[in-house]
C-alpha cells in the first residue's frame, strides 16, 4: 500500500508539470522548431537569456526547407538558424547568428552578424537535407569565430569581453517574405 501511494504521488507530481518553450520530440534529443506558413518566427518563441561567450549545436534541415519565395528576388534573403545578441544591445545592433537559404538547388549556410547596427553576411558553404550538421559560434576579443563543417571563419565584432546582457536567437524565416509553407528544423544544443 505504501509503495502504491508513493508511486501515485510521484505520478501526480510529474503530470502537473508543464513543458515551457519548444518541446523535445523524445524520439531523439533534438528539438523540432516549426515556423508556420505565413509566419516569420517559430512557434512558442522563447528567446531566453544567453550567458556564455560561445554556442555549439547540431541542426537537421528536412525537406520542408526546400522552398520557393513568391518574389524571385527574395530567394536570396537569408533566414536565421540560431545565435545570440551581444554587447548588451538589441540583436539588430550587435549579434552573431548562422543564416541559411534554399537557392540554386542547395541549402546554403551563412555567417550573419550585426556590428554596431551594420549587417554583414558571408556564405560558408552548403549542407544536405536530412544530414546532421555541426555549428559553433564563439566570441574572441573583437571577432566572432564561426565554425561550420570543421572550418573556422572570423567576422568582426563591435565590443570585446563578455556578451553582457544577451539573449538567444532562435530560427526565423525571412527577409521580406514570411514562410511560404511550414518550415521544420531540428536542433540539438551541445
Amino acid at each position: 500500500m505504501k509503495i502504491y501511494l508513493w508511486s501515485l504521488l510521484i505520478s501526480l507530481t510529474f503530470m502537473s508539470c508543464g513543458w515551457w518553450g519548444n518541446s523535445p520530440s523524445f524520439s531523439d534529443d533534438f528539438i523540432t522548431y516549426t515556423i508556420k506558413t505565413g509566419s516569420h518566427e517559430v512557434e512558442n518563441n522563447t528567446n531566453g537569456l544567453f550567458t556564455s561567450s560561445s554556442m555549439r549545436f547540431q541542426a537537421v534541415f528536412d525537406s520542408s526547407c526546400i522552398y520557393k519565395n513568391r518574389f524571385a528576388e527574395n530567394q536570396n534573403d537569408i533566414n536565421k538558424l540560431m545565435g545570440f545578441s551581444d554587447c548588451s544591445s538589441p540583436h539588430q545592433s550587435n549579434s552573431a547568428r548562422f543564416g541559411w537559404n534554399w537557392r540554386d538547388n542547395a541549402l546554403r549556410i551563412y555567417a550573419y552578424i550585426y556590428v554596431d547596427g551594420q549587417r554583414q553576411e558571408k556564405e560558408l558553404g552548403t549542407t544536405e537535407i536530412g544530414k546532421v550538421t555541426s555549428f559553433g559560434i564563439k566570441t574572441d576579443g573583437n571577432s566572432y569565430i564561426f565554425t561550420f563543417n570543421g572550418h573556422d571563419t572570423a567576422m568582426p565584432r563591435h565590443c570585446s569581453g563578455g556578451t553582457g546582457i544577451a539573449y538567444k536567437l532562435l530560427p526565423y524565416f525571412g527577409g521580406d517574405e514570411p514562410a511560404p509553407q511550414d518550415i521544420r528544423i531540428k536542433i540539438r544544443n551541445l
